[in-house]
């Protein structure tokens, strides 16, 4: 997936030292109980809808404007689930990473689903009990959506 230009500026500056992000997650489930899933371009992994935050942009309506742009679907959010730091990631160039990811449950409202831009090869609705493979922090995102009674997972010192 294509990088930002705010983080090509900053890795013409800093080269492929580490950089803090801030990222969404969206766990966004349809009236059947279904979850939306993409499968990544870059990896051809399925995974829950993420992308990473404009400079100044709001969590919340940055994150449904990641699920629209890649899905075509609109959705709602419903709450915060969890607040917690992925990584470090180190990408194949050598870039290295940390993000600060931003979990909501949401609930689709409309729209046709389908690839909606370059970085999905498919998107669908999942039954829970049907789930492709996923990274264990997905599979967790999904677990902490479907426990959400308001309480915001985060770790706590």
């Amino acid at each position: 997936m294509p990088a930002p230009d705010f983080v090509l500026n900053l890795r013409a500056k800093i080269g492929h030292d580490p950089l803090w992000l801030p990222g969404v997650k969206g766990v966004v489930f349809d009236d059947a109980g279904r979850v939306l899933l993409g499968q990544r371009a870059d990896t051809g992994e399925w995974a829950l809808i993420t992308g990473m935050l404009e400079p100044g942009e709001e969590p919340a309506p940055g994150l449904l404007r990641e699920i629209f742009e890649e899905t075509a679907v609109v959705a709602e959010v419903e709450g915060l689930v969890a607040v917690d730091v992925v990584g470090p990631v180190e990408f194949p160039n050598g870039d290295v990473c940390d993000f600060l990811s931003i979990v909501f449950r949401c609930r689709y409202v409309g729209g046709q689903t389908r690839v909606n831009d370059d970085e999905s090869l498919a998107v669908g609705w999942f039954a829970l009990d049907a789930l492709p493979p996923l990274r264990p922090g997905h599979r967790k995102s999904i677990d902490q959506a479907l426990a959400f009674e308001g309480t915001t997972h985060f770790a706590r010192a």
